[in-house]
């Protein structure tokens, strides 16, 4: 029998619970998924700004001046999505570089590639792929909402008639049913603006999404309630994948330059 091998950075743990869609072409696009500990990461991030001290984060991950400061759950939320963003580039044989951020603090991508990033509670996960073959990416990931809190936010989620909808479901499944809401509109949200350069809220799309939404994974459609540009009008309609793993849902989005709006 074969020794395991040991993990080259123990400071982000592989998830491989996360599956590319197999609905999904995967021809020049990858996904990472990690876990990491904020508790494990403090004394690498303490070392790694210290001059007196070896560098002990995996290169070339550093940190970002305006993070320098910032609280350490956040370094460590922003680190472990690069990560991922780096083992991604590994799989597609693309050089490992972190993408810097923007004015309007989206990842820049380095030229010939588009991705996605996301973090929730301790895990992280990227989307890198090839823009020869991707036009657009979006990613989510989120923990399940208290019963509590999705009834606070589903009416900030959810349009009047997704919410109707919702009303009518069992109170058993209506937290996971407005965390799997919120999550497919982020995972929108994250692969039309850099192609419309558009803002957009909840309530500019609409999804549909039955009882059995939230078990094990599935497909579901996304109608835009308003203009993006002129390529992405009224009604433009895309689909986005979700999976759950325990009580963590990962939505995506990958568009194919094939498809259209």
């Amino acid at each position: 029998m074969t020794a395991p091998q040991p993990n080259p950075n123990p400071l982000f743990c592989a998830d491989w619970r996360w599956q590319w869609p197999t609905e999904l072409a995967h021809t020049g696009i990858a996904l990472q998924a990690c876990r990491f500990s904020p508790t494990d990461l403090a004394p690498a991030l303490a070392a790694d700004s210290s001059a007196n001290q070896a560098h002990r984060l995996p290169l070339p991950l550093t940190l970002p001046a305006h993070l320098t400061n910032a609280a350490i759950k956040r370094q460590c939320e922003y680190l472990a999505g690069r990560w991922c963003v780096l083992q991604a580039q590994k799989k597609l044989k693309f050089a490992e570089q972190v993408p810097s951020i923007g004015a309007d603090r989206a990842p820049q991508w380095p030229a010939g590639q588009i991705g996605s990033i996301s973090h929730s509670h301790s895990q992280a996960v990227a989307i890198v792929a090839d823009s020869l073959h991707w036009q657009g990416i979006g990613v989510d990931i989120e923990v399940c909402l208290s019963a509590a809190r999705a009834q606070r936010l589903a009416g900030e989620i959810l349009t009047d008639e997704e919410l109707s909808a919702w009303q009518a479901l069992p109170q058993s499944a209506q937290a996971a049913h407005v965390t799997l809401a919120f999550c497919l509109k982020e995972a929108l949200f994250k692969t039309l603006y850099p192609l419309t350069q558009t803002r957009f809220y909840f309530h500019d799309a609409h999804v549909v999404l039955s009882a059995e939404a939230t078990s094990s994974k599935g497909q579901a459609q996304l109608t835009l309630n308003r203009e993006l540009s002129p390529a992405w009008p009224i009604g433009s309609r895309v689909t986005a994948h979700w999976q759950w793993q325990t009580n963590s849902v990962l939505g995506l989005i990958a568009l194919a330059h094939t498809e259209t709006s």
